[in-house]
């Protein structure tokens, strides 16, 4: 490795690793020479990667994981679409989220560690439900649960701008893959030939392939430019109904004539059908500014990749 490949090597700490991103990303980003170390609640069970223990209820953190980290990559929280939203399940989502980022910053306080850099997961929530409003990266906060959930987290991690940190949050859509998330819960009933539009069938989905939003994270990291808010999200966003249809065709499957009412689904996922039936037709143009090219940009090419394999 050359002088200028040095300089490029981040020391990279990464909460929320187990999940979809965060166990491709440490792949990635160690091939590409980067060290990287993660914090998680079993660390025993991570193999490859140097873990320590933190617990964001109990807010205990091993503070010898930020020794020379000048990168952080924050992705904890618990999963938004995992089990119904009861009282209890919706305060577990956010404190996650915000408990999780306050008990880091503390750490990186206590120990004064020089972290140059933060990336932050957040979600196209943020906006709440819009309609056919075309959402930048300035757009306003939405209402209801999922927005509100986001302002806290993307509130809780600009309190990361004290350390002098170049932050960057991430606003993720719909992430698709075959490994797991959205996708597989989305091709069920489809590959079962019950696919149909849910709800009205005009709400936005915004989504992203997962090679492209590993990409961005990469980007995100390694060019100092990057900073604040971004809407990670593929260029050209559909309607439920054009995501139904292109995965019925790419699956060669039909697509009933029909559409699954609004309140079945709400009766069937109770306040959690907001994830299905908010409309976010969000613009990544911020991001395609920057330079950055999204290698699956059209939702057909997407899908024709994932199920290629």
């Amino acid at each position: 490795m050359n002088t200028s490949d040095q300089n490029l090597k981040k020391n990279i700490l990464i909460t929320g690793a187990s999940g979809l991103i965060g166990t491709k990303l440490i792949r990635n980003l160690q091939e590409k020479g980067h060290v990287v170390s993660v914090l998680s609640r079993n660390p025993g069970k991570l193999n490859g990667v140097k873990a320590f223990q933190w617990n964001v209820e109990e807010q205990i953190i091993d503070k010898e994981a930020l020794n020379g980290v000048d990168t952080i990559i924050h992705l904890a929280g618990a999963g938004i679409a995992d089990k119904r939203w009861t009282k209890t399940r919706k305060q577990l989502i956010i404190d996650s989220r915000v408990l999780s980022t306050k008990l880091l910053y503390k750490a990186i306080e206590e120990t004064q560690a020089q972290v140059k850099t933060i990336i932050s997961a957040s979600a196209v929530g943020f906006y709440g439900d819009r309609a056919d409003e075309i959402l930048n990266e300035n757009s306003s906060n939405g209402t209801g649960f999922l927005a509100d959930c986001c302002q806290q987290w993307e509130n809780a991690v600009e309190e990361g701008l004290k350390f002098g940190a170049r932050l960057v949050k991430l606003r993720i859509g719909l992430v698709l893959s075959k490994q797991g998330g959205a996708l597989t819960k989305l091709e069920t009933p489809v590959s079962l030939f019950l696919g149909a539009p849910l709800g009205s069938g005009k709400q936005w989905m915004p989504w992203i392939h997962v090679t492209d939003l590993l990409a961005i994270f990469e980007k995100a990291i390694e060019n100092p430019e990057y900073s604040g808010t971004y809407n990670a999200c593929s260029p050209i966003p559909v309607t439920n109904f054009e995501f139904t249809k292109i995965l019925a065709k790419t699956l060669f499957r039909p697509v009933w004539p029909i559409k699954v009412p609004e309140f079945v689904l709400k009766a069937v996922l109770g306040e959690m059908s907001a994830v299905i039936l908010t409309s976010n037709r969000t613009s990544s143009q911020k991001l395609i500014d920057t330079g950055f090219k999204f290698r699956y940009a059209g939702l057909d090419k997407a899908l024709k990749e994932i199920y290629s394999h």
